[in-house]
């Protein structure tokens, strides 16, 4: 990973972009900000409400929605450069990528994402899955996240190709016409009569930028179904289901109902996260496994599947001979 100079003038000509029907629908901000990449949204702001931005040479608000056909001046934009890394295709998270492809078309990839890499860079991290997809597939004119995943989280993560795509699935989304299913290893013995919980969360942002979520009755409408996979002497490993898509929902639910997750450095619990380190255990256990969606082009339903990993498959063989 190299640094760039810096200061350095990302476009140092006035251009000028003709929206095509791809592109049209996203606001003028996210727009600028997928052009001008390692620009702060601050900047994006400052030249767009200085009337800099300019739609059918006419000011616009930040809040605009671009139409095809839409002329949109950009004009040269100085930044800071210190802290923005280049992704080199060299290290070893951005090259493994690639064999963690389960499809790909014209419009869409499905991704098995490993555990430990963040979505996207940000907040103390120098890159992530999308920033290391961009490196991968320099010739790629649109790459963005459909949804998203915990850092620590591993499996099924959506990657749109063409910003329709991205609109399609986020409509899905929205309509709850996306099932997503997550295997999570939980403390104790989950009770089989608990196959949905309703509890409204709440997300608090720390002094220091961590994010922690909460039941709160002041919090947003939250569900998860449950079914039990298979139970262990001391654990269970059951299947959860978000109808909702809350930041950490199953985290906190399974925190909820009295069976935090192994190895969840934010809700776990330090003597059972002890005693699945000492079986091996070196991450958190909760692996989105399966993903049922209409793809955004054919309309044909797809069902994508990521079994668990070597790792995961071999702290439950030991389980199941401590019973």
């Amino acid at each position: 990973m190299t640094l760039q100079n810096e200061e350095k003038i990302l476009n140092p000509q006035v251009k000028i972009v003709d929206i095509s029907e791809d592109e049209a629908g996203q606001r003028i901000d996210n727009f600028l900000l997928a052009r001008l990449k390692g620009v702060p949204k601050s900047l994006i702001y400052r030249i767009v409400r200085k009337g800099e931005v300019r739609v059918n040479k006419g000011r616009i608000k930040v809040d605009y929605k671009l139409q095809a056909g839409d002329s949109v001046r950009i004009p040269p934009v100085r930044v800071s450069q210190k802290a923005t890394p280049e992704v080199s295709t060299k290290l070893n998270k951005v090259s493994q990528l690639e064999e963690q492809i389960l499809f790909e078309d014209d419009v869409m990839l499905v991704l098995n994402k490993p555990s430990g890499l963040a979505v996207h860079g940000g907040s103390g991290v120098n890159f992530g899955v999308i920033e290391a997809l961009r490196a991968l597939r320099p010739q790629a004119r649109f790459l963005e996240l459909v949804h998203r995943l915990d850092r620590d989280t591993s499996g099924i993560l959506l990657v749109a190709k063409k910003r329709s795509a991205l609109r399609h699935l986020h409509a899905q989304l929205r309509e709850k016409r996306v099932q997503k299913d997550y295997l999570a290893l939980v403390r104790g013995q989950w009770q089989s009569h608990v196959k949905a919980i309703n509890a409204p969360l709440l997300k608090n942002e720390l002094a220091s930028g961590e994010r922690m979520v909460k039941v709160s009755e002041q919090g947003k409408p939250s569900e998860t179904r449950f079914r039990i996979e298979e139970r262990y002497l001391n654990a269970t490993l059951v299947k959860a289901s978000p109808v909702t898509g809350r930041t950490h929902q199953i985290r906190v639910h399974t925190l909820h109902a009295g069976h935090p997750i192994a190895m969840d450095s934010k809700y776990g619990d330090k003597e059972f996260d002890k005693k699945m380190h000492e079986l091996g255990l070196n991450r958190l256990f909760l692996h989105a496994f399966e993903i049922v969606f209409f793809h955004p082009k054919s309309e044909e339903q797809m069902r994508v599947k990521a079994p668990l990993d070597k790792h995961m498959k071999g702290i439950l063989a030991k389980l199941r001979k401590q019973e």
